[in-house]
């Protein structure tokens, strides 16, 4: 390689390698304003519950690969165990803020990862984002450890996806594969995706950066084996569904499909109830319509990532509601003063960010120019003109409709968290009585459930 050229090949890189910064720190900062101050500084559920609680009693080695609910958590009990490690006080602040930044890093790697399919960087700034600015992710799973793992499955397919161009770069994606896959079970139904990051083997070049590609499949299948395992093994608590098929498609419309464009699932119930549910099914519909003429258009990789994702979104609703009843709220049973108490879920969350990416995805694959660079006869018949034009139209007022929503939706709203009970406070109020007894512990109230603080915590560095 000449040296002129080897620069120009650095310098694109670090512009890359900057921009995914950026776009990493500016999601993480966008997390933590949408948490709104009372639900950083609360604690939610096993962050202050059985996570603190194991860590505390079996020590990090003991716990970072402790199963818990049928499953491994990895990042959850690193988040944890650096809270532990810093003031008792600030304990709810650094898991929130610790979570918000996983979920900057999650965003600053697709925005990377998805540029060989989405090359604009303003679609792939939006495609980036969904994870921060889906209307319901501040309810529940934002800035929380325990829900940490369902942005890995966001994440994931890109991971798996991804062309490695360097061994740096690939030793770089495994690592990221490593800490999700042992998040989250679920990310090995993406793992047929392995696939595109091997293919093509058309040249002895293109044989070469397939092999890069042999740490994630390593990495992927070893963490995946482990937490198949773990799930075969370990006994679950929840309770099995047994949802129909009218409380699965309800459901869907009514959580994933309507979240995407509005937070308040309880307003959209009473619209359903009011209207019928034309109001759904009309959305729903457009989405798919758009998803099938992207899939015509697409190259061969975007399409098998389009299919993943909505495939994946579907998938994850599905087995939400038949792994777990209390999740099926009896959607396709709902009257309408059903429909206007509706309660958003973390599921939809899960499963509504896979929606959203696809949707991203196929209003990108619609603006790109090279959508259209061949003859495309099941939509017009040639090449070009008047076709391009209307797809770019199309896939731009896609994108705009997606970014007028999560601007309708960032301001801090209602939360799991929102009305606290604070940590800090708490904790603070504790010191005395601690210092009468030291060897004592304190109840500390979280939402929804509650923490034992050993007073030696308490009292460090006091």
């Amino acid at each position: 390689m000449r040296p002129d050229s080897r620069q120009r090949t650095i310098g694109r890189a670090a512009a890359l390698l900057l921009g995914a910064v950026l776009v990493g720190l500016g999601a993480a900062a966008l997390a933590w304003y949408r948490l709104g101050p009372i639900a950083r500084g609360t604690a939610w559920a096993e962050d202050g519950g059985l996570f603190l609680r194991e860590r505390l009693q079996y020590g990090v080695d003991g716990t970072l690969l402790r199963p818990y609910a049928g499953y491994l958590h990895l990042l959850p009990r690193l988040v944890v165990d650096l809270a532990v490690h810093r003031p008792i006080e600030q304990y709810a602040l650094t898991v929130s803020a610790s979570s918000c930044a996983i979920v900057g890093v999650v965003a600053g790697a697709v925005f990377l990862l998805a540029r060989d399919l989405v090359p604009a960087w303003p679609l792939r700034l939006v495609l980036a984002a969904v994870p921060v600015v889906f209307p319901l992710a501040p309810f529940e799973i934002s800035g929380t450890a325990a829900n940490l793992h369902w942005y890995m499955l966001v994440l994931v397919p890109w991971l798996f996806a991804y062309r490695a161009r360097t061994w740096v770069g690939s030793a770089v994606v495994a690592v990221l594969a490593l800490f999700a896959v042992l998040t989250e079970l679920q990310t090995v139904v993406f793992v047929p995706l392995l696939l595109l990051a091997w293919l093509p083997f058309r040249s002895a070049d293109a044989r070469l950066q397939g092999l890069r590609a042999l740490p994630v499949t390593v990495v992927a299948l070893a963490a995946g084996a482990a937490q198949v395992t773990v799930s075969l093994t370990t006994p679950r608590v929840s309770r099995p569904g047994d949802p129909t098929l009218a409380d699965v498609t309800h459901g869907y419309l009514l959580q994933p499909v309507a979240a995407m464009a509005n937070r308040d699932i309880a307003a959209v119930g009473r619209l359903v109830a009011a209207n019928g549910w034309w109001v759904l099914l009309v959305p729903a519909a457009a989405v798919a319509v758009l998803l099938v003429v992207a899939l015509v258009v697409a190259a061969w990789r975007a399409r098998v990532l389009l299919v993943a994702l909505a495939g994946g979104s579907a998938v994850v609703w599905t087995a939400a509601l038949v792994a777990n009843a209390s999740a099926n709220a009896g959607w396709g049973t709902l009257d309408p003063a059903g429909l206007g108490a509706l309660v958003p879920t973390r599921y939809a969350a899960a499963s509504g960010m896979l929606l959203l990416s696809a949707v991203v995805l196929a209003a990108a694959v619609l603006a790109d120019r090279r959508s259209w660079s061949r003859p495309v006869d099941a939509l017009a018949g040639r090449t070009g003109g008047a076709v391009r034009v209307t797809g770019a139209i199309v896939g731009w007022c896609v994108v705009a409709v997606v970014v007028a929503a999560a601007v309708a939706n960032v301001a801090p709203g209602p939360s799991q968290r929102a009305d606290g009970p604070l940590w800090a406070p708490q904790v603070a109020s504790s010191v005395a009585g601690c210092r009468a007894d030291p060897d004592a512990s304190v109840s500390v109230k979280t939402a929804p459930w509650g923490a034992q603080v050993p007073c030696t915590l308490v009292l460090l560095d006091r």
